[in-house]
């Protein structure tokens, strides 16, 4: 049989499995059941580890000349049969996880799967061509499978971990929007007009000179600097409410209250993080209002939905035993700084001109 054959039938072995371990994949569609006895993570790494000394052998047999077919094909039915286990076993780990758990759970046994399937292939198609392209293919893969699996040892393994990591990156996400925000610049004013409080807002927007004249923001008025200055202050309420969460978080599971622990909560807490999730989205939303010309409009309805979403974050919070009362403090305040910017969204031009259509002859 000729080399073509024989990578052929490689490849024929290697797809066969492939399908196999795609079909053992659909188990991650539901998390494990709650009878079954849940497998510790620690044996999830042990298997990872086992992974990749499997990607270490695969790599090591190009080290040389072409690698026997046999022994290449000997090679793809041990790994697979590994990564079958490694599959089950982080399924196994799924008992009792909430959505955000089990997704992360998810992702982190795909990354594996897919890196290590994509060596596999490469192997199989280099049979019978071994180039110095593939002889930098090959290491280059087997060390992707071995981050995929060191990633497993930062993979959250408790509901509220999941959870937290994911409120972190919210976090995050709206620290950037407010850095945005308080880049926004007024339109040069007679310093005779000015107000107290343009004043000062005319002041935090010139400290940064390294930004372009053209730069957007540079031309909002004084009222629309005044409206931007009561967005910035319910972003900044709302990384303040953000990272209270976050606290919070962290003392569940440092100093569980007696039915309080965190997988009591598991609804609630993927409750808060959806209205987290919500709220990044209408974060990202009023930060695009405030350009001018500002979408007045649209800035109340924003402010509207946010003031729904905290409300809801304060019932989630209330629900679990041992709350922080400061992180319902910073939500109250979060709730006063929305009203502000509701009532000082107003836009002069646009509440004259309905005033006038409202007029009758």
């Amino acid at each position: 049989m000729g080399r073509a054959a024989r990578r052929e039938q490689l490849a024929r072995t290697l797809n066969s499995y492939a399908q196999s371990i795609h079909e053992t994949f659909q188990v991650f569609d539901e998390p494990a059941a709650p009878t079954l006895e849940k497998v510790d993570w620690s044996e999830v790494t042990k298997l990872g580890d086992e992974v990749s000394k499997q990607a270490t052998i695969t790599g090591m047999l190009w080290t040389g000349e072409t690698p026997d077919a046999r022994e290449l094909e000997e090679n793809i039915g041990t790994y697979c049969n590994v990564l079958q286990g490694f599959l089950l076993v982080c399924h196994g780990n799924t008992v009792g996880a909430g959505p955000t758990l089990q997704a992360c759970i998810r992702a982190s046994a795909k990354q594996v799967i897919d890196c290590s399937l994509s060596l596999l292939r490469e192997a199989v198609s280099s049979y019978g061509s071994f180039g110095s392209d593939k002889k930098t293919a090959i290491p280059q893969l087997s060390g992707s499978v071995w981050e995929a699996c060191a990633v497993l040892n930062k993979t959250p393994t408790s509901n509220c971990m999941a959870i937290g990591r994911a409120i972190t990156q919210i976090a995050v996400s709206v620290k950037d929007v407010l850095r945005e925000m308080r880049e926004l610049k007024p339109a040069a004013i007679d310093s005779g007009d000015e107000t107290p409080e343009t004043s000062n807002i005319t002041h935090e927007a010139q400290k940064d000179d390294s930004a372009s004249e053209g730069a957007l923001g540079n031309d909002l008025s004084p009222e629309e600097m005044d409206i931007a200055n009561l967005a910035i202050d319910v972003v900044s309420d709302t990384l303040t409410v953000v990272k209270e969460s976050i606290r919070f978080l962290t003392d569940l599971i440092k100093k569980p209250v007696h039915g309080a622990t965190p997988e009591n909560n598991v609804h609630s807490l993927e409750q808060i993080l959806k209205y987290y999730q919500e709220t990044g989205v209408q974060v990202d939303e009023l930060g695009a209002c405030l350009y001018p010309p500002q979408e007045v409009p649209l800035i109340r309805a924003t402010t509207e939905k946010m003031l729904q979403l905290t409300n809801g974050i304060r019932t989630e919070v209330q629900n679990i035993l041992g709350s922080s009362e400061a992180l319902i403090r910073s939500l109250e305040v979060l709730e006063s700084s929305l009203r502000k910017l509701q009532l000082g969204a107003v836009h002069p031009d646009t509440d004259v001109v309905q005033e006038m259509g409202g007029l009758s002859v």
